[in-house]
Parts: structure tokens; C-alpha cells; sequence
């Protein structure tokens, strides 16, 4: 069984907090500037949720290689193809101007390959299989992330 993005989410703001506490490197902000990370961590939050909150009213697989049954392309679908990942994004990056270093940086790079290599690509890969020329259309319309 494979692991699920929202624990590479967890597993990467660990990560965050310990490079933050251990190795910061430069502390580029400070609070109350800190602070503004709420924003991003809170639009990262309604994203993800959102875009889940769509895939289950079109009732279609949610967990990554679950079977899909739509092609969900509204909403922020409109502008991404990959609104929940983009919103674990978001929180990340969020949760690194809270933290204030440099250092807290530093994991998001990993968690974006993971994510990109171990997901999108092959559910891209899996949603031209089951929707063919509507999924080939959306994604010549669509960037994969923004």
C-alpha cells in the first residue's frame, strides 16, 4: 500500500520544523511579518479542501489511483489540475514564513518531486487511460500546477 500525499505533507512539515530548530541557516523573517504565513497555510487549507469536497460531490475516487469515474474541471480545476497538491503546497510554504528560516525551505523541493514523480505523473498517465481525448483537451488547456 502506498503512502498517501497527506503524509508526505506531515512528514515534510516535521521535517520543516527540525531543519527550523536545528539547522535554520539565515532567519530571513520575523514576527509580527512571520505572521502573514497564516495566509498562504489557511488558502492552502480551503484549496485542498475544496478541491476533495468536489471530487466527493461528483462522486468520484479521491484517494490517488482510486478508479475515476469524472473528470472533475471546474472550480479551481479551471486553473489547475492539481488543486489539492498545489494546496499542500501552499500550507507548506505557509508553515515555512511562520517558522521564519531559510532552513524551514529546504524540504519543499523534496516534497514537491516526491509528490510530482509519485502521483501526478502516473495518475496523468492513469486519467488518459480512463477519459482519453476529454482528459488530452483539459490537460492542453490546463497547467498542471499554476
Amino acid at each position: 500500500r502506498k503512502i498517501v500525499p497527506p503524509v508526505y505533507l506531515l512528514m515534510t512539515l516535521v521535517l520543516m520544523w527540525l531543519m527550523n530548530q536545528f539547522f535554520p541557516v539565515y532567519r530571513a523573517v520575523y514576527p509580527p511579518a512571520a505572521y502573514l504565513g497564516i495566509i498562504p497555510v489557511i488558502f492552502g487549507i480551503a484549496m485542498a479542501a475544496i478541491a476533495a469536497g468536489m471530487f466527493k460531490k461528483a462522486d468520484t475516487g479521491l484517494v490517488p489511483f482510486e478508479e475515476a469515474t469524472t473528470l472533475v474541471t471546474d472550480g479551481f480545476y479551471r486553473y489547475t489540475r492539481n488543486p489539492m497538491y498545489l494546496g499542500m503546497f501552499l500550507m507548506l510554504l505557509g508553515g515555512a514564513i511562520l517558522m521564519g528560516s531559510i532552513g524551514a525551505l529546504l524540504p519543499m523541493p523534496i516534497f514537491v518531486l516526491v509528490i510530482r514523480n509519485h502521483f501526478v505523473l502516473a495518475e496523468e498517465r492513469f486519467l488518459e487511460a480512463a477519459f482519453s481525448r476529454q482528459y488530452l483537451d483539459y490537460q492542453s488547456k490546463v497547467r498542471r500546477w499554476i
